[in-house]
């Protein structure tokens, strides 16, 4: 029973992403959208990016300079540790799962809201594409700013890791920066970027479709905007194993 209502949900949501990717009809009102979408979903996410970003990056200094510091170790460890994790792991993926939280719940109460207040039934009454013209600037939006804040994520990590060095003294900044230049792979930053790409399209898609379906009230469109960081956070995780795997 909950297998057939598993693929009756995942059909449902092929059907709506059908209806989503179509051409636009006023290429004019879907760069508007874009636009406003890019700085509601991206620029306005930066800062949250940035401040979480900071302090994981000195904790990870700080755990791994505690629980690994060893006359035995090269000093630099401590450094290219933190690189490696900032990199392949939290400036995608756990940073999705973030903003699976702020972005996704933000996105599914919207068009839930608008569902119940049958806006979207207006928009279908006047002929427009409502899927098209509500979920595909987002989406579009979603996966162009992804990148610029897996940017900012390493940045600001790099940047609490020094402070760390600098402010708490617990290690030389000089160890630090030789343990993040130590046999750098250039593939891991692109590998990051791939994956918050899939990523971002997982938080944006998944949490319209919960938004855009609410049948019902206003406590109707507060369990699909649950349901959607859920369904978001378990996705981007099963997405990570297997494009790890991948792209390693």
């Amino acid at each position: 029973m909950f297998l057939l209502k598993y693929i009756s949900t995942f059909g449902r949501y092929l059907m709506l992403m059908g209806r989503v990717f179509s051409r636009p009809e006023r290429m004019k009102m879907f760069m508007r959208s874009y636009w406003t979408e890019f700085e509601q979903l991206g620029v306005n996410s930066i800062g949250i990016v940035l401040l979480i970003s900071f302090f994981i990056g000195a904790v990870i200094t700080v755990q791994i300079k505690l629980n690994i510091d060893s006359p035995w170790m090269p000093r630099w460890t401590v450094g290219y540790v933190t690189r490696e994790i900032m990199l392949l792991e939290f400036s995608s993926s756990i940073m999705c799962l973030i903003l699976a939280g702020k972005v996704g719940s933000n996105i599914a109460s919207e068009l839930g809201t608008m569902r119940v207040t049958q806006q979207i039934d207006a928009l279908e009454i006047m002929g427009v594409n409502s899927a098209s013209y509500l979920i595909l600037p987002k989406i579009a939006a979603m996966i162009s700013a992804i990148p610029i804040m897996v940017s900012f994520s390493i940045g600001a990590g790099i940047i609490g890791a020094f402070c760390t060095c600098w402010l708490g003294g617990i290690m030389s900044a000089v160890d630090l920066e030789e343990g993040l230049r130590h046999e750098f792979v250039e593939w891991y930053v692109w590998m990051s970027f791939v994956k918050s790409l899939f990523f971002a399209y997982i938080i944006s898609s998944v949490s319209a479709f919960f938004g855009y379906t609410v049948e019902g009230g206003s406590i109707e469109v507060g369990k699909a905007s649950t349901n959607s960081v859920v369904c978001s956070s378990a996705l981007i995780l099963f997405a990570d194993l297997i494009l790890t795997k991948l792209l390693s």
